[in-house]
């Protein structure tokens, strides 16, 4: 298994262009997601975390996100060894991209 990469902000973006199959999961805490996310993506947490497992579809490309890039590699490894095919962790996180899209 390849584990996960590394995506920048200027990588998520051309990606969101190119497809719309794209899965971003937020693992930030639920009240600074509903302060501010990336659009289409789900606040992935602890308590909803085997259901997602459960109903995701793994053959597509998943992008985790957190503050600022360091937990969601934790989190890109863990779904991979769920079985998740194609992981990215967002370098620099939700700061970075809402700086790039302020």
């Amino acid at each position: 298994m390849s584990d996960f990469q590394h995506l920048s902000v200027n990588q998520l973006i051309q990606l969101q262009q190119a497809t719309a199959d794209l899965q971003i999961v937020d693992i930030r805490d639920a009240a600074s997601f509903e302060a501010g996310h990336i659009d289409a993506s789900f606040n992935l947490n602890n308590e909803n975390l085997a259901h997602y497992i459960a109903d995701a579809d793994m053959d597509r490309p998943v992008i985790v996100v957190c503050y600022h890039g360091i937990s969601s590699q934790s989190a890109a490894s863990y779904l991979n060894e769920q079985g998740f095919d194609d992981v990215y962790s967002l370098d620099g996180g939700y700061s970075a991209w809402h700086q790039a899209n302020a």
